[in-house]
């Protein structure tokens, strides 16, 4: 239980257990002052955005079992950095956004609007 706000003004749901996610793995996008690449937004990762991180030196795909990270596939949701989501959105395939798991301080970057564009509506 958080009693963080989500972009929508309401409670911030959990993001993902499967795998676990967020900065604090427990879950959340939370914001966290230690967090400097700000893991707050949720998205639905795509192919062509894991392609595009891994390109960009942020490989998600492969498992890092030492720091106990699956990999992720196509489908799966997780909290990534606000910064990274803004690249891929300029290159053209930033991935769906989950509004009620995508922490309300995202709105000092990333317009409302821009986000809502992008909302992951299967949830």
């Amino acid at each position: 239980m958080t009693d963080e706000q989500n972009v929508l003004g309401t409670a911030l749901e959990p993001c993902s257990t499967d795998p676990t996610t967020g900065f604090e793995r427990d879950g959340y996008c939370r914001c966290n002052t230690e967090d400097f690449g700000r893991h707050e937004i949720c998205a639905v990762v795509t192919e062509e955005f894991l392609q595009y991180s891994k390109a960009q030196g942020n490989d998600l795909v492969t498992p890092r079992p030492e720091l106990d990270f699956p990999g992720l596939e196509p489908g799966d949701s997780w909290c990534l950095c606000v910064p990274r989501w803004r690249e891929a959105r300029d290159a053209g395939c930033a991935p769906p956004v989950v509004l009620e798991s995508t922490n309300r301080a995202v709105l000092d970057s990333i317009a409302l609007s821009a986000l809502e564009e992008y909302a992951h509506d299967a949830r």
